[in-house]
């Protein structure tokens, strides 16, 4: 069944087709840009099109040639009760009431599938998120990017896309050598030794201390003492075995499986980074030369070597970039560029969630997966830090010290549905400050709370009206037109959440379904509150079962709207608040 949005939008180009027949406007415009949504001031109408304004300049005409003529023909479109022209040329149109009493019961007939896109509507999308090195436990600063692309994944899912979420092991760089060493030192102190205070340069978290132990009680003394080569790789490979079920376990408090654990080690033993070079080459974007000196003043080791290089400015980078080092091993951005291509080979589109400190990498990534895929869609988000607060003072962090917040225990003490919500009230691209005493703050200035306190509301409705001793006698067709008009404004918002999907899942952000959440949630405690002032606008009125029957279907297809919203952010809707 379509939904008002996808019905009107029909109606406009089956409009716009017959001004093209009828020639008053010229066949083959390019109809992208033309939109049909709520004006932005309710009174001008339902909807909204700038069909007349966008295709103007391409049709050669004066907007408001196109726009009375389009105009008259949607006013036939069926349930259209008027149309107007307003200014230069849009176009604002008012449907029967009985448009939005079908949607509402639209709404109650899906239930949990209103505003999900059939399957196999969209592409296969790879969404890569989390890919925290693996060298300790997850802390608040991978929580936000977590949240972000699994959100992003679920929406995607709903809007009809396969989608793979994967996470990237970096498991082949100097950290995870650095990792080993660690664990060695907490096996040596599992079997006895005074380590004294761990040295610069190494990770100091107690969490490697099981790992030490594990060891210890595998091989015992075998590997004290014994020089590094006989050790490292075995305690590297353990100990990134170790990391990886703790940054599961994480993960999972906050509902986040991934469907896949891509390891950088595996894709370079694969031979893959030396494929990936060999087609770049035979593009003929790689070449040996050697990268200008760093702006400013020259460090004091620079010297000028012979390296390896990608074109990446053909594709718009600041300068080309080395695939491999100097003594022949690949960068992590020749690792990378091979790991993104295998990607790609799976999937239509890709998406990567990164944190803001990656910045500086986008470009090169961006030019290395155009070159290798013809140019498949590929999009970076980065995820801008969380600040943590305490009573209003910032909480300090350091993995240097070892004294960084772990995710683990921001959840167990707010619950998973506090963080995954408050990740989700800013735009990935600007900070968001995490308060943890506001996180549960029970109030409207906290997001969380107010759209939750809607759903349990709404949920409480049939037992209010139980202890009040009420019989309501639930007609199969409640009369719905018996609600007034400021009732059908609220159908109107939850209405929108089809095409706030569809947006959001276009811009590849999840943030919008928050936000959308906070409007509805706003508008239906205002339509809640007229109750307290004239008791004629209750929920629930004794002895007109006709009324509360159709005020309570209308309830039902918020309190469902919200409570899809919050599944595609991942977050349980309450029934009561406590």
């Amino acid at each position: 069944m379509s939904t008002v949005f996808e019905t009107y939008t029909a109606a406009v180009h089956a409009a716009l087709d017959a001004l093209e027949a009828a020639g008053t406007i010229p066949a083959g415009l390019d109809r992208k840009a033309v939109a049909l949504e709520p004006p932005r001031d309710p009174s001008h109408g339902d909807l909204a099109t700038n069909a007349a304004m966008v295709l103007a300049k391409p049709a050669g005409k004066n907007p408001r040639a196109i726009a009375e003529p389009l105009a008259a023909a949607l006013a036939k479109a069926g349930g259209v009760a008027s149309v107007d022209v307003a200014g230069p040329g849009f176009i604002n149109i008012r449907l029967d009431p009985s448009i939005w009493i079908d949607e509402l019961n639209a709404v109650l007939a899906a239930g949990g599938d209103y505003g999900r896109a059939g399957e196999g509507r969209g592409d296969h999308i790879n969404v890569e998120y989390v890919s925290a090195n693996p060298t300790g436990p997850m802390h608040m600063g991978h929580c936000r990017g977590a949240v972000v692309g699994d959100a992003l994944a679920a929406l995607l899912e709903f809007a009809g896309h396969k989608v793979t979420r994967e996470y990237y092991v970096n498991d082949a760089g100097g950290q995870v050598d650095v990792l080993a060493r660690s664990v060695h030192l907490r096996y040596r102190e599992a079997l006895g030794e005074d380590i004294g205070e761990i040295p610069e340069g190494l990770y100091p978290g107690d969490y490697l201390k099981p790992v030490g132990a594990a060891l210890a009680a595998e091989f015992g003394d075998r590997y004290v003492g014994k020089p590094e080569g006989e050790w490292l790789a075995l305690f590297r490979t353990r100990a990134v075995d170790a990391m990886l079920v703790l940054i599961k376990a994480d993960l999972a408090l906050l509902g986040i499986h991934h469907d896949l654990f891509s390891s950088e080690a595996e894709v370079q033993a694969a031979g893959e980074a030396d494929r990936a070079e060999a087609e770049l080459r035979a593009k003929g974007y790689v070449y040996e030369g050697v990268l200008e000196p760093p702006k400013g003043e020259l460090p004091d080791d620079w010297e000028p070597v012979e390296l390896t290089l990608f074109r990446s400015t053909a594709f718009g980078d600041d300068v080309d970039r080395p695939l491999k080092k100097s003594d022949g091993s690949w960068t992590y951005f020749g690792a990378d560029m091979a790991y993104h291509k295998r990607k790609a080979e799976r999937a239509d589109q890709l998406i990567d969630i990164w944190g803001a400190d990656h910045a500086g990498t986008v470009k090169r990534i961006q030019a290395a997966v155009a070159a290798l895929t013809d140019g498949k869609p590929f999009d970076v988000k980065l995820v801008q830090m969380v600040r943590l607060f305490r009573a209003g003072e910032p909480v300090k962090m350091s993995k240097r010290s070892g004294s960084f917040v772990t995710l683990a225990d921001v959840v167990r003490e707010v619950g998973k549905d506090v963080v995954r919500f408050m990740m989700l009230t800013r735009r990935a691209d600007a900070p968001l400050d995490f308060d943890f005493a506001k996180v549960v703050e029970q109030s409207k200035d906290n997001p969380v709370f107010y759209v939750q306190y809607a759903h349990a509301r709404i949920y409480s409705l049939a037992r209010r009206a139980a202890e009040a001793g009420m019989t309501i006698a639930a007609p199969s067709a409640p009369d719905l037109a018996r609600l007034d008009s400021t009732e059908l404004d609220l159908v109107r918002l939850a209405a929108q959440w089809p095409r706030i999907v569809e947006a959001a899942a276009n811009a590849h952000e999840p943030h919008r379904i928050a936000f959308y959440l906070g409007d509805l949630a706003a508008a239906f405690h205002a339509n809640w509150n007229r109750g307290n002032d004239d008791p004629s606008k209750r929920y629930l009125i004794e002895g007109d079962p006709g009324i509360t029957n159709a005020r309570l279907a209308l309830a039902r297809a918020v309190g469902q709207v919200i409570a899809n919203g919050l599944h595609v952010m991942g977050v349980t809707p309450v029934e009561e608040m406590h």
